[in-house]
């Protein structure tokens, strides 16, 4: 069975599936997500489809007559064309927890990165700008302890990062659709969340129904002067009314680890802002979150071809 890992790879990760292709009688081919072209020749007879972020079309399936799965190396799956897929009988499957925590790391590094204001003291060090706080920065300088952070859903990287914000002295509040027993924190509606939170921090999937749940007049609720983390999607949030907010000085910053369009063009007004922590959607890319995908990757692989039911499937 021919397999296609669309993503372009490291030395670790190109071993691996060297190994998993020799152990497990698979022909796996690695191609950059940018080579569309040689993307479209190999789906001619592919049978496995190893997704990470780059939409997969109803046109796609339509040059791969015989795929029979497409694997998301991840949880969301808004960048796959799911009802096409249904048509066709190709079986989607993410992979829930997978990348937990990591994402849970990474979240609270932007935080951390944001109050501490991270990236403006490594660039004032490298221009050798010497010691010191600047005077404009100071009053923006803080700590974890003592704030409160919202949380946006309640799913497993909330699970895993709520405890912790707690250990480090911050307040938890969270929202979703019913209270979960057992959370951490306390179980508020939308308009509280806002309110009352110094950091917020987004963890939905993007659905018709969550599309720019952080609208204009959601941003102007929020806080003043508080900090809006972002490492679920980027649609969830109205990019124009961030800007806005952030350099009207509504907000003190954000961290940012997805965008409404990906890549985010060069043009694209967040980049120019300096209170904004900016990474290119690898939140959930660790050594480990690799290893534990590759595991429900290939066991999905084997049940393919058994003609077993898949695990984690979505469509």
């Amino acid at each position: 069975m021919k397999v296609i890992y669309h993503y372009d790879v490291g030395p670790w990760l190109a071993a691996r599936l060297a190994e998993l292709a020799d152990s497990e009688d698979l022909e796996i081919t690695i191609c950059p997500e940018d080579d569309e072209s040689r993307f479209e020749r190999l789906l001619a007879d592919a049978g496995v489809l190893l997704h990470n972020l780059k939409p997969v079309t109803d046109a796609h399936m339509e040059a791969s007559p015989g795929l029979r799965l497409i694997q998301k190396i991840g949880v969301g799956v808004n960048t796959i064309d799911l009802e096409a897929a249904r048509r066709r009988g190709i079986a989607v499957c993410n992979m829930p927890g997978s990348n937990s925590r990591a994402v849970m790391e990474m979240t609270l590094l932007l935080m951390l990165a944001c109050l501490r204001r991270l990236p403006v003291f490594d660039a004032r060090t490298r221009r050798g700008e010497g010691w010191g706080w600047p005077s404009a920065m100071q009053d923006t300088l803080g700590e974890l302890a003592g704030r409160t952070v919202g949380l946006a859903g309640y799913g497993s990287v909330p699970e895993i990062l709520a405890p912790v914000l707690a250990a480090m002295g911050a307040r938890v509040l969270y929202c979703c659709r019913t209270e979960k027993p057992g959370a951490v924190g306390t179980w508020v509606d939308k308009d509280r969340l806002l309110a009352e939170s110094d950091i917020l921090s987004l963890h939905m999937p993007l659905t018709e129904e969550t599309r720019h749940w952080l609208d204009r007049d959601a941003l102007f609720r929020m806080k003043p002067g508080a900090i809006l983390i972002n490492t679920a999607r980027g649609g969830l949030v109205d990019e124009d009314a961030l800007v806005a907010a952030l350099g009207g000085g509504r907000l003190m910053g954000a961290g940012l680890d997805v965008f409404a369009e990906e890549p985010t063009p060069p043009d694209n007004p967040l980049l120019g802002l300096e209170q904004v922590v900016l990474a290119p959607h690898v939140a959930f890319f660790t050594v480990g979150t690799l290893e534990r995908s590759l595991d429900i990757a290939f066991e999905n692989i084997r049940r393919i071809r058994q003609g077993r039911e898949v695990i984690h499937r979505v469509a």
